[in-house]
């Protein structure tokens, strides 16, 4: 993806949050652009390490907000609609401000009329990329190079807002960015990230599990990776979606009656039937 960040004229910048993720935002904009860039974070020794090597220019004080062309914040849902509501009078008309968290309508429901009534753009925004580590002592410059970036503007015909917010991420390395809604993002997002989290945290419930080792192999990894989550932030995210969650497990669960049926069935043909069938939705939707 070929983007230029001249384009979308930022020379200071506010990182809210100083975690795996908005860590590693700093990091990127300080490896691979010239801006001043500022930050903060609840936990002082998060805030200290990003000075001390560099990657921050100082704290992104009440006083500093004003001078930020673009601000990320990085904090969960609820915290990010407060913290934009608590600083929206010292942000400048001109300013980006973008958040990072796994859900978009309550954010961007609260959001889009706090920045038309302060005259700054306001975009939902949603790396899809991580790590099972999280704080700032994991966070890297390159955490984003090839994920996709999701958008959630307030209006997806507004193409020259949509131009200089593709032109900000530039310097992350995203392989795509993708505009949708809120509802949509939310939509997806229960079936390609929560959806695996839960089957991910629930398939380490088996009691077979605490004598695994020495029978397991790559299917075994790739399915457990996302088992070790930070539960506090998931519990939010998955009570602020129930709706789409609970539709995508309605449907997992119903899925898994027909293979344990057709087990406990002795049905040899049925079951060749479901896995095909699964083989080639996975065919279908992903390739080979």
């Amino acid at each position: 993806m070929e983007l230029d960040f001249s384009l979308a004229n930022v020379n200071t910048i506010g990182v809210v949050g100083l975690g795996l993720i908005g860590g590693s935002y700093a990091k990127a904009y300080r490896e691979n652009t010239n801006c001043v860039i500022y930050g903060t974070d609840k936990d002082p020794d998060a805030l200290a390490a990003a000075i001390e090597d560099g990657t921050l220019d100082g704290e992104l004080t009440d006083e500093k907000i004003p001078e930020c062309d673009l601000i990320l914040v990085a904090l969960y849902p609820e915290a990010i609609i407060d913290y934009i509501k608590s600083v929206a009078d010292r942000i400048r008309p001109e300013a980006y401000v973008i958040d990072t968290g796994g859900l978009k309508r309550n954010v961007c429901k609260a959001l889009f009329p706090v920045a038309a009534d302060h005259g700054f753009t306001f975009i939902g925004g949603h790396p899809m990329a991580g790590k099972k580590t999280s704080g700032y002592k994991h966070s890297t410059g390159n955490l984003f190079k090839g994920a996709s970036m999701i958008l959630v503007p307030d209006d997806v015909t507004e193409f020259d807002t949509l131009a200089t917010a593709k032109a900000v991420f530039a310097p992350c390395g995203f392989g795509r960015i993708t505009i949708c809604s809120a509802e949509k993002h939310d939509e997806m997002i229960a079936f390609t990230s929560e959806l695996a989290h839960i089957v991910s945290n629930a398939y380490m419930k088996s009691p077979t599990a605490l004598s695994h080792r020495g029978f397991s192999a790559g299917s075994y990894k790739d399915m457990t990776r996302v088992a070790w989550l930070n539960e506090t932030m998931w519990t939010e995210i998955f009570m602020d979606n129930r709706d789409n969650l609970i539709k995508e497990l309605d449907a997992f669960i119903q899925a898994l009656g027909e293979y344990r049926d057709a087990l406990k069935e002795e049905d040899r043909d049925r079951l060749w039937n479901l896995l095909h069938d699964g083989k080639m939705a996975k065919e279908a939707v992903d390739g080979k």
